[in-house]
């Protein structure tokens, strides 16, 4: 394959997923780090930088998730998942949920009258992007970049 054969990138049974899977990790994970440098401050631009990583990794979500399931109906011929294929789907599936409540909080605290966001969202946020690493270290071994 050449390197520049954009048809054949493009059309390759997984490629759009390997691809699509680094924004929602990096955006959310720069968003927690946002999220956390701006803790005790009100209205910093730090936590406007870090709602607006939130909103982009929430909505990343969708393309990641669709591309997902299409590799595993191209590239498998949707065979039963199970073993470390199943795993990965479950904590894909657990994260991309995790995304979109942190976003919500976020989102639900802007409206409300509250000045800081309640300390309780960062266990959650830390939860979450343990899961995504674990998430993204299964995914190298299905990739065979791991293995």
């Amino acid at each position: 394959m050449h390197p520049f054969d954009f048809r054949a990138a493009l059309m390759a049974k997984h490629a759009q997923h390997v691809v699509l899977i680094h924004f929602p990790i990096a955006l959310y994970m720069v968003g927690v780090l946002f999220d956390v440098l701006s803790f005790g401050k009100k209205q910093s631009a730090l936590a406007v930088a870090s709602y607006y990583n939130l909103v982009v990794a929430a909505l990343s979500t969708i393309p990641v998730i669709a591309t997902g399931l299409g590799a595993w109906q191209f590239a498998l011929e949707g065979q039963k998942l199970k073993g470390v294929l199943l795993q990965h789907l479950v904590l894909a599936s657990t994260s991309a949920l995790l995304i979109v409540l942190t976003w919500w909080l976020h989102r639900r605290w802007r409206r409300g009258p509250a000045e800081f966001l309640p300390l309780e969202r960062l266990p959650l946020e830390l939860l979450t992007v343990a899961l995504l690493t674990l998430t993204g270290h299964l995914g190298g071994f299905l990739s065979g970049v791991n293995a």
